[in-house]
């Protein structure tokens, strides 16, 4: 069961073959706690979400994900407008930021695994003209940072170092390793299932 509403990430796991359901969490995502290190805020949202679809799904394994931009100590949400998504791309511009997702997976055991990866996103120095331009599309407005690497917003990117999976909103390798390790995900199989 997916507990995320991404069709990045819906698309991801389609990818790869996997049988899964959809149930996103409609929670209210809360701010980071005052000192909250953008890892920990990641990271709790994932198992807030995961948890929530957990409790009516008690058989089922459920993965939820949040992915964050973050530059310095400024952790970027989704852009409220097109105002709000220019000044995050303008100050992205020409600057190395990290995206981080977490995510967490709860098994019908109970037991539940949360990890989070960063990746180190390079971004190329942008006109404001062209920055409008991109923001005009409408693609910045559902994403983390107010881009999408595996979209039209790729032009902004000169460089990746981590998983370029990350970015766009799920960790597949770090997911996978972890979902073969407790059987959820046998590679064996012609098919694999997330139950």
């Amino acid at each position: 069961m997916l507990a995320s509403g991404s069709p990045r990430r819906k698309e991801l796991l389609t990818d790869l073959g996997l049988d899964f359901k959809v149930h996103p969490s409609t929670l209210d995502e809360p701010a980071p706690d005052e000192a909250e290190l953008p890892l920990d805020y990641v990271q709790r949202m994932a198992e807030m979400k995961a948890l929530d679809i957990a409790r009516g799904y008690k058989t089922s394994t459920v993965l939820g994900a949040d992915t964050i931009v973050v530059l310095g100590d400024w952790i970027m949400g989704k852009p409220k407008d097109a105002s709000d998504a220019l000044g995050m791309l303008s100050a992205l511009s020409g600057r190395t930021h990290q995206v981080i997702t977490g995510f967490c997976i709860v098994l019908p055991d109970g037991s539940v695994i949360t990890k989070a990866v960063q990746t180190a996103v390079d971004m190329r120095t942008s006109t404001t003209a062209e920055l409008k331009s991109y923001i005009a599309t409408k693609e910045p407005m559902d994403k983390a940072g107010a881009y999408a690497i595996q979209g039209i917003g790729t032009f902004l990117v000169s460089g990746i170092r981590g998983s370029y999976t990350n970015v766009v909103g799920l960790p597949l390798t770090r997911v996978l390793e972890i979902l073969m390790q407790w059987e959820v995900v046998i590679p064996s199989k012609s098919s694999c299932a997330l139950p």
